[in-house]
């Protein structure tokens, strides 16, 4: 069975019992409380949201200011900025919406929420979020807009065979999210503990620096004798010949926003040998570390392979220190450094600036005790990204092919 061509096809607001919408309400934010989230929140390669960037709300303002709250299975829909991400209301909920997104209640009688998130993420229905949203700097898919949104309705065993399989994919993609998570606190607690604290070293002798107190034998540095910084540059985008699919591997900001990883090997498109000898941009081995510089500050990737970057980045070669110790003392000092950064439209940190980021210089043989010890950490992530690589690759190749009747689960 094509579900596409040989199942009826309903508006999805007659598969509703409910839409919880709070738009159009400015809400009053606290220091602390409950959590709202944000449309950033909301990825279709996430089963759930991401807390990033979240505001809070008092008690008060969560029991009296809102319509009504999303409640587990739910699904949230975003209408605003990048409309049509969705994803899954969790069991428990700790967090209440409000401005640019609205929550989704299946009538369980009629249709799987499982089923309706694997098709809502499918290719035709994103495309015409896409292509019925309004508005040229800020796309906005309105309210009104929903019932233009017609869901395929095959049996319900049939529903629930494809939201399972969508559903069991996407949950091990999670876990191994989760693990990496778990496993590069390690490694910055790790960091900290050696580089911070100096635990390890507490029973030497330390001594006075700009920095503070440190062991006897370490300095203060800047991170140019650590590593070469790196910058990028941008082919002309009026010279189509300049890019391709498969070419030269050329990173920007937006490839870590739309997919943050810790281990990267391309971007959305790739640039050709004109392209590239046509900028100042360069080709930077694996193990370098690429630290967006603006818009925003503070993306942080490791190169797989060999790739290059836009003006975006202020990347990193390791020289003295690894790779590992590089990557885990720009995550901590993320925040000194956009500090650090300039700027009048948008904040941005320069190569000079870069350069000279003060950090406490360690003796070489401790910089080789680190790496050595967290290098399996680190081996271990990357292994688990590429596992959900081939996860999401075959879920997102078999879910069309189920969805259409050409192969059965």
């Amino acid at each position: 069975m094509n579900i596409w061509n040989d199942c009826p096809k309903i508006p999805i607001t007659e598969l509703l019992e409910f839409i919880v919408d709070n738009r159009g309400k400015t809400v009053p934010t606290a220091e602390s409380g409950h959590i709202l989230i944000a449309t950033n929140c909301v990825r279709n390669e996430s089963l759930y949201p991401k807390y990033e960037k979240v505001r809070y709300l008092s008690q008060d303002t969560y029991d009296n200011f809102f319509r009504a709250h999303p409640i587990p299975g739910d699904i949230l829909f975003v209408n605003k900025g990048t409309p049509g991400r969705v994803c899954l209301v969790p069991d428990p909920i700790d967090f209440c919406i409000a401005q640019d997104m609205i929550a989704l209640r299946v009538d369980k009688s009629k249709v799987d929420n499982h089923y309706l998130l694997a098709v809502l993420r499918s290719p035709q229905i994103q495309r015409h979020i896409y292509n019925i949203s309004v508005g040229d700097v800020i796309p906005h898919f309105k309210k009104q807009f929903m019932d233009t949104i017609l869901i395929p309705m095959p049996p319900m065993n049939l529903q629930k065979k494809i939201g399972n399989y969508y559903y069991e994919m996407s949950e091990k993609i999670e876990t191994n999210n989760k693990i990496n998570a778990k496993l590069e606190e390690m490694a910055q607690a790790i960091f900290k503990d050696w580089f911070v604290d100096f635990t390890p070293f507490k029973d030497g002798k330390f001594v006075d620096s700009e920095l503070g107190m440190i062991p006897e034998g370490w300095r203060v540095g800047t991170l140019s004798e650590l590593g070469d910084i790196i910058g990028g540059s941008t082919p002309s985008k009026a010279k189509e010949e300049y890019y391709t699919d498969n070419g030269i591997a050329w990173i920007t900001p937006k490839d870590l926003s739309n997919r943050p990883t810790r281990f990267t090997s391309k971007g959305e498109i790739d640039i050709t040998e004109a392209g590239y000898k046509s900028t100042s941009t360069k080709l930077m081995p694996r193990g370098t570390v690429l630290f967006s510089s603006r818009a925003p500050i503070g993306y942080l990737t490791i190169a797989k392979n060999e790739v290059c970057t836009n003006q975006g980045f202020k990347s990193v070669i390791p020289k003295q220190a690894g790779t590992c110790f590089l990557y885990c003392f720009l995550k901590a000092a993320t925040p000194e450094i956009e500090n650090r950064a300039s700027g009048s439209t948008f904040k941005e940190v320069s190569g000079a600036l870069m350069k000279t980021i003060p950090l406490i210089i360690p003796p070489k043989d401790r910089l080789d005790s680190f790496e050595e010890k967290i290098k399996p950490l680190f081996d271990r992530i990357e292994s688990l990204e590429e596992e959900n690589q081939r996860l999401t690759s075959l879920r997102d190749t078999l879910l069309p092919k189920l969805v259409s009747g050409e192969i059965e689960i």
